[in-house]
C-alpha cells in the first residue's frame, strides 16, 4: 500500500486510494509530523519526550514507544507481526520515516516550485498552481508553537509566498497582467514587506494602463518601508519607478520587447564597430560567459567558441589583448573533472604564454585573472602549477581588495584543494567566504558557487540540515538569475540525501535514475559521463548488495578502471578481478577521490589483496569523518568511517 502524508494544513495520512488514514490522537500525529520534519534523519526517543512535552511524564519513553506502534499499525496495517517496519523504522537511538520523496505533500511542493525555475511561463504556471493547490491551510497546523515545527513552518511559508509570486510573475509573462492584480493586491496587503509583491503589482497595473495607480503603489511601499522599518526600496523597485516615469516601452511588451531591445542592440553595434575590430573579441567572451551560464547547446556552444576566440586573439599578436580575452571568461565552476580535458589544457597552455608575454607594466588584475584562468583549468589533474597559480592570483586579489577578482581567484583556489581526501572543512571555509564576499558586492554567479560549495562540504559532513539551506539559496539565486545548470546539482543532492539518510535503497536507485535525466542534455559531459552507473554501483557497495553485471554498452566514463574489478567479481572472474586491481590508477584529486578510494578497498577486500588494501586505508583516513563520495554532493558509498573498520579488521587478520 502506498500511503501519502499531508503537513500543508493539519497533519494527515491518505492510503493509495486518497482515503484518509486514522492515525489517533494529537500525540501520535504529533510524533509522525516531528519525523516528517525530519526528512529521513533518525530522531532519538528522548529528543522525541523532550519535543512532545514541556515537562515529560512518567513512562514518557513508553509512551511514545506505543504512539510508534501504534502509527506503524495504521500506515502498515497489511505488515506480518514479526517483519520489520519499512515506513516508520528504528534505527539506532530512535525513529525515522522513510517516506519516498513524492509521498510528503512538504516536499513535493518544494521539488515542483524550484523545478520551475528558468521554464516557459506557461509550464512554470502549470506548475505552480499544482503546487499551491495542495496547501490546506497553513503548514503543521495544530504545532504553531511548538519549536521543532517553527523553523520548517516558516520556512514553507516563505517559499509559498515566493511561489504566489512566482505565479504572478507567470502570468505577466504570458501577457496576462489584468489576472494579476486582485490576487497581489490582497498579498501585499497580507504580507506588506515582501517588495517583490509591491514590485510585480505595480508592474501589472502599469501593463493594464493604470500608471497612477502603479505609481500610487510604489509609493506606499516607499513610505510602509521607510516609517515601518526604516530603510529605502531595494534597486529593483526604485528603477520600476523611475521607469513608469520615463515611460519605458519595454514594460508594456514582456518578453516581446526584451527580444526586440536584443535585436536592434546587436544590429547597432554590427553597423558601429568595423568587422574586425579587436573589441569584437572582448564582446564576444561577455556574451559566451552568458552563453555558457544558459547550459545545455549553450554551454557547449561557449566552449566551443572560446577555444576560437582565443586562438584568434593570439594571432593578432596582442598579447593584453589575448590575456583579456582568455582572463575574461570567468565563469563560476563547480565540478572538478573538466567537460573537456584536451581544451582545458590547451587553455591553460594559451594563458601560461599570454602571462609570459605580458609586459612588466601590466596590470597586475590581468595577471592574476590568467592565474586563476590556469588554477580552474588544470583542475581534477595533478600539476604543481595548478596550486601555485591559484596561491598567486588569491594573493594578488587580496592586495588590490578587487571582490569580483577575489571571487574568480578563490574559485581557482577551490578546485585545487583536493590533493588528499578529508578536505572537506576546508573547502566550507572557501564557500563561505564565496557567499559572504558575493552578497555583499552583488556577484550572484558566484554567490551562487559558494553555496553550491558549501552545499557540497556540508554533505561530506554528514550536515543535511545545513546542505539543505544552501540547496535552497541555489535554487532561489537560480530562478532570479537564470541560472538552469544550478537544479541539475540541486536535484542530484535531493537523490543524495535520500541515499544518505536510509530510505529503501530502490527508492534511491529510483531517485538518481530521476536526477540522470535531468542531467542529460545539460552540456556538462564532464559531470554525465558514467555519473549514474557509479551512484547505484556505490549504493549497492555500500549497502551490501549484490552488484549488478553490468551490460556491454554501458558507459562507466572516467569510472571504468575503478567499477572494472568488482564487475569482474560480480561475474566471477576473480583471476581478470585481480589483474584489473592491480593496474587501477590512483584515483583522480578530485570530488569523488573518497568514493573511488572506496570501491577500490571493497575490491581489494574481497580479493585479499593486502597491498592495495593497506593503500586504501591510508588514503582515506584523513576522511575518517565524512561520508564517502557526498563531498561531491551527487552520491555517496556510505561512511568513510565504516569502510575503515573493515579494512582495518581485514589486515589485522
Amino acid at each position: 500500500m502506498r500511503v501519502r502524508f499531508g503537513v500543508l494544513g493539519p497533519v494527515a495520512v491518505w492510503d493509495e486510494t486518497g482515503a484518509p488514514i486514522d492515525v489517533k490522537g494529537p500525540k501520535h500525529r504529533a510524533v509522525l509530523a516531528r519525523l516528517v520534519v525530519a526528512r529521513g534523519r533518525v530522531v532519538p526517543v528522548g529528543r522525541l519526550v523532550d519535543d512532545l512535552w514541556a515537562e515529560p511524564p512518567p513512562g514518557a519513553v513508553g509512551a511514545v514507544r506505543t504512539f510508534v506502534a501504534a502509527l506503524r499499525r495504521a500506515l502498515e496495517p497489511a505488515r506480518p507481526a514479526r517483519e520489520p517496519a519499512r515506513l516508520l523504522v528504528t534505527e539506532g537511538p530512535g525513529y525515522a520515516l522513510r517516506a519516498a520523496a513524492d509521498s510528503v505533500d512538504a516536499w513535493r511542493f518544494e521539488e515542483t516550485v524550484t523545478g520551475t525555475s528558468g521554464v516557459p511561463p506557461r509550464a512554470a504556471l502549470d506548475g505552480l498552481d499544482r503546487a499551491l493547490g495542495w496547501w490546506r491551510g497553513p503548514a503543521y497546523a495544530g504545532y504553531d508553537d511548538e519549536p521543532w515545527a517553527r523553523a520548517e513552518r516558516s520556512r514553507l511559508e516563505q517559499l509559498r509566498l515566493h511561489a504566489v509570486e512566482r505565479r504572478a510573475e507567470a502570468l505577466l509573462g504570458l501577457g496576462r497582467a489584468a489576472e494579476v492584480v486582485p490576487a497581489l493586491d490582497a498579498h501585499v496587503a497580507e504580507h506588506p514587506w515582501r517588495e517583490e509583491a509591491w514590485r510585480l503589482l505595480a508592474l501589472a497595473l502599469y501593463r493594464t494602463e493604470r500608471q497612477g495607480e502603479a505609481l500610487a503603489v510604489l509609493r506606499r511601499a516607499r513610505g510602509l518601508l521607510v516609517e515601518q522599518l526604516g530603510v529605502d526600496p531595494g534597486p529593483r523597485l526604485r528603477r520600476l519607478e523611475i521607469d513608469i516615469l520615463r515611460q519605458t516601452e519595454p514594460l508594456d511588451a514582456g518578453p516581446v520587447a526584451a527580444d526586440r531591445v536584443w535585436t536592434e542592440a546587436a544590429a547597432a553595434y554590427d553597423r558601429t564597430v568595423a568587422a574586425g575590430a579587436r573589441a569584437r573579441l572582448e564582446s564576444t567572451v561577455g556574451l559566451l560567459r552568458s552563453l555558457a551560464m544558459a547550459g545545455g547547446g549553450g554551454l557547449e556552444a561557449a566552449r566551443e567558441q572560446r577555444l576560437a576566440a582565443i586562438v584568434a586573439a593570439e594571432q593578432l599578436g596582442d598579447p593584453e589583448l589575448t590575456a583579456r580575452v582568455i582572463g575574461g571568461y570567468d565563469v563560476p565552476a563547480i565540478w572538478t573533472r573538466s567537460d573537456d580535458p584536451p581544451q582545458a589544457a590547451r587553455i591553460a597552455a594559451a594563458a601560461e604564454r599570454a602571462l609570459a608575454a605580458l609586459h612588466p607594466g601590466a596590470s597586475q588584475a590581468t595577471r592574476a585573472r590568467l592565474l586563476a584562468t590556469i588554477a580552474v583549468e588544470s583542475r581534477g589533474t595533478r600539476a604543481a602549477r595548478g596550486p601555485e597559480a591559484a596561491r598567486q592570483a588569491e594573493r594578488i586579489a587580496r592586495h588590490l581588495a578587487d571582490p569580483a577578482l577575489l571571487a574568480f581567484a578563490l574559485n581557482g583556489v577551490y578546485l585545487q584543494t583536493f590533493h588528499r581526501t578529508g578536505l572537506a572543512p576546508v573547502r566550507d571555509e572557501i564557500g563561505a567566504e564565496l557567499v559572504a564576499l558575493s552578497g555583499r558586492h552583488g556577484l550572484p554567479s558566484f554567490e551562487l558557487l559558494g553555496h553550491l560549495v558549501r552545499l557540497q562540504a556540508r554533505c561530506a559532513l554528514g550536515d543535511f540540515p545545513g546542505a539543505d539551506g544552501h540547496a535552497a539559496a541555489v535554487d532561489l539565486l537560480a530562478e532570479r538569475h537564470e541560472r538552469p545548470l544550478a537544479g541539475v546539482f540541486t536535484q542530484w543532492y535531493g537523490a543524495l540525501r535520500l541515499a544518505a539518510t536510509g530510505v529503501p535503497p530502490q527508492d534511491a536507485e529510483a531517485a538518481y535514475r530521476m536526477a540522470a535525466t535531468r542531467l542529460a542534455g545539460s552540456g556538462m559531459p564532464g559531470v554525465e559521463r558514467g555519473l549514474l552507473p557509479l551512484a547505484l554501483l556505490c549504493l549497492r557497495v555500500w549497502h551490501g548488495r549484490p552488484v549488478h553485471v553490468a551490460d556491454d554498452d554501458t558507459d562507466w566514463g572516467p569510472y571504468a578502471p575503478w567499477a572494472e574489478p568488482l564487475l569482474l567479481l560480480a561475474r566471477d572472474r576473480r583471476s581478470a578481478a585481480g589483474a584489473a586491481l592491480r593496474r587501477t590508477p590512483e584515483p583522480p584529486p578530485d570530488l569523488l577521490a573518497e568514493a573511488l578510494w572506496c570501491l577500490t578497498g571493497q575490491a581489494a577486500l574481497l580479493l585479499a589483496d593486502r597491498t592495495v588494501l593497506r593503500r586504501a586505508h591510508a588514503a582515506l583516513q584523513p576522511a575518517v569523518g565524512e561520508l564517502a563520495g557526498a563531498g561531491s554532493g551527487m552520491l555517496t558509498v556510505g561512511p568513510v568511517a565504516q569502510h575503515l573498520d573493515r579494512f582495518a579488521a581485514a589486515l589485522d587478520r
